[in-house]
């Protein structure tokens, strides 16, 4: 892969995205066969918002690689207010060997990226999250075989995990529909990368304000809470205008009779979505949710160990040549 660090699923070429899912989906097959690659190996997870799913598939997948994980929360880091980013970033460098960095700003993870000289991982940030995609799309290569030609509709707030759904369906060929309110659409420059890959890889972009046209013969139907961390003051009237996007059992009735429902987690039953479709047949969210283990621990491997061993046998190349 030509890429040192994991920051945005724009940053790879549709083949890197797909050699990621094989390899996440060879590692969940075969659990054993690449432990110890990471041995003595530990990766600093630097957590400004909270997580569940985050901090235990990471915490979890380098130790099953053999590595360890440092947990550094707000209060011994505030990236920005304790210690500037360039600091926090060379101190680490030279006593660990990744970074993962869930945090607000997505400047942040772009800016440790630049300064520190060992792996970066996005664990999440307010633009993108670009691991929960990679366990989404993993879901539907195990369930569906493959993302080309699929409608995913996601239904909500135009948000994160919304843009990052767009990029990786745009490299992978899949048709994706945003339905949201109005002034809730993702932003303008993602909608325009999603829009001009997809030219390349067979994949559409589409906005609508009607979840109902989103949803019609949607192959996955994806929505995701209405107000995220750091939007909890407009919690009210969030509900208020997104009311109309619940994905209840008559809007999910509109997709496709094998329609995968999907939620990044954790999900405000009542709001977003109804028991009726979370807990449905249809519902794949706790698969999802596994996945993040699995794609996680394949970005992991790729970039801190196949990166190590494959990166002086190509220079070495270059010199020769």
């Amino acid at each position: 892969m030509g890429c040192h660090n994991f920051l945005s699923i724009r940053d790879f070429s549709p083949e890197e995205i797909r050699y990621l899912l094989d390899l996440a989906r060879e590692m969940k097959a075969h659990p054993s066969a690449h432990t110890g690659a990471l041995k003595g190996k530990t990766l600093a997870m630097i957590f400004e918002k909270p997580s569940l799913r985050t901090r235990v598939s990471f915490d979890v997948g380098i130790q099953q690689l053999g590595g360890f994980a440092l947990y550094l929360s707000n209060a011994e880091i505030s990236l920005g207010k304790r210690e500037s980013v360039y600091d926090v970033a060379k101190n680490l460098e030279r006593m660990v060997q990744g970074i993962m960095v869930r945090t607000y700003a997505h400047d942040i993870v772009e800016r440790m990226a630049e300064y520190a000289s060992i792996p970066i991982i996005n664990g999440l940030t307010d633009y993108s999250h670009p691991c929960q995609a990679m366990a989404d799309y993993l879901t539907m290569f195990e369930l569906k075989g493959d993302a080309a030609g699929l409608k995913v509709a996601f239904i909500g707030d135009g948000n994160n995990v919304c843009h990052s759904l767009m990029f990786a369906g745009a490299q992978l060929g899949a048709h994706v529909w945003v339905a949201t309110p109005d002034g809730y659409e993702p932003k303008a420059d993602a909608v325009q990368w999603a829009v001009e890959r997809g030219r390349q890889s067979g994949g559409t972009c589409t906005l609508t304000h009607d979840p109902v046209e989103a949803a019609t013969g949607a192959d996955v139907v994806y929505t995701d809470v209405w107000a995220s961390m750091g939007q909890e003051a407009e919690k009210e009237s969030r509900h208020r205008i997104f009311a109309p996007y619940q994905v209840n059992a008559e809007l999910f009735g509109h997709a496709k009779f094998d329609a995968l429902f999907m939620h990044c987690l954790p999900a405000h039953r009542g709001d977003e979505v109804t028991d009726a479709v979370i807990d449905s047949a249809h519902s794949v969210v706790y698969q999802q949710a596994e996945n993040r283990l699995h794609a996680q621990k394949a970005i992991l491997l790729e970039l801190m160990h196949y990166r190590e061993v494959l990166e002086p046998v190509r220079e070495a190349e270059l010199l020769r040549t």
